[in-house]
């Protein structure tokens, strides 16, 4: 399977039927009439979020600085905190010369909060703000990213992008909570971005960078903190392509929870987790002794690129007790009926061509550049019917095969699923909402399509987003 996500033992437990039954009382609005995020109506003032031009130090010293966009003019993203039931009040101030929107991507959002300019709701000009305002139903990590049909590559590769932070009503009792929000830089030699809507790039693997980043400073990141001291780490993939695998050296890592969702608390298979655009994981572990060597969070790229490094300093803490799951999530369906579920096949198609007689070749495309990519023979477009229609509260099965010569990360919006194994007999221990589906390979997907509006199926490679890779479905 795409995911190499090891199961925990609980899970294997559970047993091999995956029978799920709606209830409408714990679907993700709550109540079959609300949907999952509803309004504020606090009337409080909102936090102003301004996209605006700034430079930002994307290498070491000597290096120039690098003109980019950013929020509020700072390079570090944003990273926003509230609390579980709180609400989301924040309006975007677009100082850009470019349309923009804002999708809070894994949040399980009112579909005219999804920020999905094009589609549901109007981009936001140049000069003009739109607010964006909800409650999150779950706690959990979500990214901001920018996302424009046909012009999300380039805000995002321009460095937009930020980290929403819902806290549990209990949380896990850890010394620290640190944010590592990744990004990938395309650079010139003298320090500037790379031209943007090079189709070379949107046909293939997308526009992967030569420079990379953690919270908007050059890799790795250091985080100092006493032997023994527990933290949580929350590591985010915001690059516009890059797809990679992490791995905890030195570090005894255990994963709390995947795309937002908690899970049953699980060590990774050899240390190492896929990474592809828009992940996110929860990760508890505790700062190693002063004798033994730094922990790093190293990036398998080339011979490895550590994102960051935990160095103990100072005295020792008390041993901390076991490390222990979050607890579940009882806003999300404890079972559905797969018998029962509306089944649907999706094609992802186009692309440039690999000449495997010479590997060393470069891919080549030579079909129209603004519909490089599609599901079941449509480039993306917000005037296409939708891939498929269902009243709230029905059960999903969705066949994802990939036709391309390339991995594809996908994302379902405004919902969470399970990774289904092969002959609908088990299921990943964990809900996702982003998931890696290799190239020449069928993946199965489920959900309870619970949420009403128009949602999308899309990359998380904004390059391919914008040239059509992406559809849309819709919960009456």
């Amino acid at each position: 399977m795409p995911s190499s996500l090891p199961p925990s033992r609980r899970a294997l437990l559970a047993g091999a039927a995956l029978s799920f039954a709606p209830a409408l009382v714990r679907a993700q609005g709550g109540t079959p009439q609300a949907g999952p995020a509803a309004a504020s109506g606090t009337g409080a003032e909102p936090r102003i979020l301004a996209a605006q031009a700034a430079r930002a130090r994307l290498k070491p010293e000597p290096a120039p600085e690098t003109p980019v966009w950013a929020f509020d003019g700072r390079a570090a993203p944003p990273v926003i905190r509230i609390k579980l039931g709180e609400a989301v009040r924040l309006r975007l101030e677009n100082k850009t010369e470019k349309p923009l929107s804002l999708h809070w991507h894994g949040v399980r959002n009112r579909n005219a909060m999804d920020g999905v300019g094009g589609v549901t709701q109007a981009p936001v000009a140049p000069g003009a703000s739109f607010l964006y305002e909800f409650t999150p139903p779950d706690g959990g990590t979500f990214l901001i990213r920018p996302l424009v049909v046909g012009g999300a590559s380039e805000p995002s590769g321009r460095g937009l992008a930020g980290m929403l932070v819902v806290e549990e009503k209990t949380p896990p009792v850890v010394d620290r909570d640190v944010p590592l929000l990744l990004q990938d830089w395309r650079l010139e030699a003298d320090g500037t971005l790379a031209p943007f809507g090079q189709t070379a790039f949107a046909a293939s693997s997308g526009r992967l960078g030569n420079a990379l980043t953690i919270n908007g400073r050059p890799t790795p990141e250091t985080i100092e903190a006493a032997p023994g001291t527990r933290l949580r780490l929350r590591l985010a993939n915001a690059c516009n392509a890059r797809a990679t695998r992490i791995r905890f050296d030195g570090l005894k890592a255990w994963v709390a929870a995947v795309d937002g969702q908690p899970t049953d608390t699980f060590e990774p298979l050899r240390a190492t987790l896929p990474f592809p655009p828009g992940t996110r994981y929860d990760i508890l572990l505790d700062v190693p002794g002063i004798a033994e060597p730094a922990g790093a969070v190293v990036a398998l790229i080339g011979a490895g690129m550590p994102l960051a490094r935990i160095v103990a300093k100072g005295e020792p803490v008390a041993v901390r007790p076991a490390v222990a799951p979050i607890g579940e999530n009882k806003l999300l369906p404890p079972e559905i009926k797969l018998q029962n579920a509306v089944r649907r096949d999706i094609a992802i198609a186009g692309g440039a061509t690999l000449d495997k007689g010479k590997p060393e070749a470069a891919p080549v495309f030579t079909g129209d550049p603004t519909r490089i990519w599609t599901l079941n023979g449509a480039a993306g477009r917000a005037e296409n019917p939708p891939l498929f229609t269902v009243k709230r509260n029905t059960a999903v099965v969705l066949a994802l095969t990939n036709t391309t010569a390339f991995p594809q990360s996908l994302h379902l919006h405004g919902h969470v699923f399970r990774l289904l194994h092969p002959l609908d007999d088990g299921w990943e221990p964990y809900w996702l909402d982003t998931f890696q589906l290799l190239e020449g390979r069928t993946a199965r997907i489920a959900f309870l399509a619970d949420n009403p509006g128009k949602w999308l199926v899309s990359a998380t490679a904004l390059e391919r987003f914008d040239t059509g890779l992406w559809g849309w479905f819709e919960v009456t």
